[in-house]
């Protein structure tokens, strides 16, 4: 693989209230909600990008292509 292909997110984990709290990647890394921030600002993961919510905290979202398949929600559950 080439030093420029980006890391993809394939599983998540939620919490009771359903929001997402940690980030399974396709290399196999496990990133707390912090850490994929951090990686998905630095431009390290496909897919995805950062957008700032109403209440001003920054949140991890899928690139809006139209494809809900892709959507974080849609991902399967790791442990």
């Amino acid at each position: 693989m080439g030093m420029n292909t980006r890391e993809t997110f394939i599983a998540v984990q939620k919490n009771g209230d359903g929001d997402l709290t940690a980030f399974k990647t396709s290399s196999g890394r496990v990133l707390d909600y912090e850490q994929a921030l951090q990686e998905v600002k630095a431009g390290a993961i496909g897919g995805v990008n950062v957008f700032k919510g109403r209440d001003g905290e920054m949140y991890i979202r899928g690139d809006a292509d139209g494809d809900p398949s892709n959507n974080l929600d849609a991902l399967p559950r790791f442990e």
